[in-house]
């Protein structure tokens, strides 16, 4: 795979000097049309072997391009911060916003590849690494993201004469660092599994660019130009490539027979049960809280429902029960300026809480499947991928020891309807009722639509839905409770 990058092509410097104020002219103006247009971010990932310009280029594209409005982000060996969360959540957060550019040393290829390479994963492991590459990159890319994997090489001669002139240089030794040996020491490994890396993970909207090192010239102007030709036709073109639909989409309920009519929506409990219940289960939830074996756990509670359907109470009993040092509740709106400028998901990742930790989301990511579905925010082709995307989330918050808890909370029409105009006689609650309230309620049809299909969708076996029958906040209430208590006791046996 390699063989073409080893091969010596030069570019002398008459050539070079006299193709770069054209390209460097080219790459500012798409530059700044980008972030005129501000309709997609880019990434720029950084692989390959030490010694080969990575950093040169890069350094070179910074003073090519205009610098405030490129970050650029290294990857190190994860903190502690970083180590209790998912793998992922490190790049989530830095993700490039719409209109700029991203650089990634260190990026999630480089930590597969050093840990193939130093024994800590296998193939089977590696192989599923390069399967969750590829799910980031596919959504990102779905989002509208352009992605350049850059891939720069040498041979391993030719990197060890890199290392020993830069060795011998007073002037630039200090470029070289304990990676760059033990590389030169490793090459072989390191070529073999970057080559199935690279073949495995390269595809038509996100392909890999293998490019010469050892002469400077050839290797900046070829990055440039690349770079420059993906910019120019991305911004040619009026709209980034539509996804098309991941899943047909599922047919409504007949005759009043759906999920949600099948709940028994008049459970109740009387206030003095409610009061004991309720008092049993915020102190089991306290004692598990400070349990020992929540040290390899986060807890993430999602909260879904009808309006008027009793979320916020159900969440204030919830932490009623708790230390405030041990949780935090994100309250979802409409997406913020800062927001809409990244992946949909972006807003979500920052807030996924460190082991021993316990976020409660007051609405959630699955906004996307419910009024971005009916209200036309989302087109169909980004609803119907978001259940793949989410539950790929989901089972990356499970697999670094979340434990995923998800809630609708449902009232029927009628008992909405009561609330809504309790609410409107109350002055301390008229706050919770608005005009889109009203509106979402001539949708009642539609939204029921929405809330079954996301739950065939996307209630698995290590994330699934409860329905809580909330015509009775009592009832509701410990029911809530229970269910994180028993999900939370469930975790701790496996341990």
């Amino acid at each position: 795979m390699f063989e073409s990058a080893e091969i010596g092509r030069t570019i002398d410097k008459e050539t070079f000097d006299d193709a770069e104020p054209a390209l460097r002219e080219a790459l500012l103006e798409a530059q700044y049309e980008l972030q005129q247009q501000k309709r997609f971010a880019v990434i720029i990932l950084i692989n390959g072997i030490e010694g080969a310009g990575k950093g040169e280029t890069v350094k070179l594209l910074n003073e090519w391009m205009d610098p405030r409005l490129i970050e650029v982000s290294t990857f190190d060996q994860p903190t502690d911060e970083e180590l209790a969360r998912p793998p992922a959540w490190r790049y989530w957060r830095q993700l490039p916003a719409k209109g700029r550019i991203g650089i990634m040393f260190g990026n999630w290829y480089s930590q597969m590849l050093q840990a193939r390479v130093h024994g800590r994963l296998k193939n089977a492991a590696l192989d599923q690494a390069i399967d969750s590459a590829e799910s980031l990159e596919r959504m990102l890319c779905d989002e509208g993201t352009l992605i350049f994997k850059f891939w720069f090489h040498l041979s391993k001669d030719q990197m060890d004469v890199r290392l020993k002139t830069l060795q011998d240089d007073p002037l630039h030794s200090w470029r070289i660092s304990p990676l760059d040996w033990l590389q030169s020491k490793t090459y072989d490994k390191f070529v073999r599994y970057g080559e199935r890396v690279l073949r495995r993970s390269s595809r038509d909207y996100a392909p890999w660019y293998v490019v010469e090192g050892v002469d400077e010239n050839y290797r900046n102007l070829t990055v440039g130009r690349i770079l420059l030709e993906g910019l120019q036709a991305a911004l040619k073109s009026k709209d980034r490539p539509v996804p098309q639909p991941h899943a047909a989409p599922l047919t409504s309920s007949l005759e009043g027979n759906g999920l949600l009519d099948s709940l028994d929506l008049s459970q109740a409990l009387e206030k003095e049960d409610y009061k004991e219940q309720l008092a049993v289960e915020q102190a089991r939830l306290s004692g598990l809280m400070r349990n020992k074996k929540m040290r390899k756990h986060s807890l993430v509670a999602v909260f879904e429902g009808n309006d008027a359907a009793g979320k916020g109470g159900a969440i204030r009993r919830v932490a009623a029960a708790l230390d405030p040092r041990q949780y935090r509740i994100v309250p979802i709106a409409a997406p913020t300026d800062e927001e809409l400028a990244q992946p949909y998901l972006w807003r979500f990742w920052r807030h996924i809480p460190a082991r021993g930790k316990f976020t409660v989301f007051d609405r959630s990511w699955y906004g996307r499947v419910l009024v971005e579905r009916v209200e036309g925010y989302a087109s169909p082709a980004d609803w119907l991928r978001a259940y793949g995307e989410i539950n790929d989330f989901e089972e990356q918050l499970v697999e670094a020891g979340a434990v995923v808890v998800k809630f609708w909370l449902a009232i029927d029409q009628g008992t909405q309807l009561e609330r809504f105009k309790a609410r409107e006689k109350i002055p301390f609650k008229r706050f919770k009722i608005t005009e889109d309230d009203w509106r979402n309620r001539e949708k009642w049809p539609q939204y029921r639509d929405a809330v079954e299909d996301m739950v065939d969708r996307t209630s698995t076996s290590i994330a699934p839905w409860t329905l809580v029958e909330a015509n009775n906040k009592h009832f509701a209430r410990v029911k809530v409770i229970r269910t994180i208590n028993d999900a939370l006791e469930a975790a701790f046996a496996k341990d």
